[in-house]
């Protein structure tokens, strides 16, 4: 019983401080600035913005 409630406990310290280095970023796509196959993402949150090889947003905060 005592590991069952050390793994719950183990997996909410995990998940709780996993995403940390994003700052909460929501990533949104701009189709309308794409250059040379490259991706621009823009951050609704923090105002960051990238360019991205991938359709993929960015998993980390860029904001300087």
């Amino acid at each position: 019983m005592h590991i069952v409630v050390g793994l719950i406990i183990a997996f909410a310290l995990v998940a709780m401080f996993s995403r940390r280095k994003t700052r909460h970023c929501r990533w949104r796509m701009d189709r309308s600035k794409t250059q040379n196959g490259k991706t621009f993402y823009i951050c609704m949150n923090c105002g960051a913005s990238v360019f991205m090889e991938a359709e993929i947003p960015p998993q980390i905060c860029h904001k300087p």
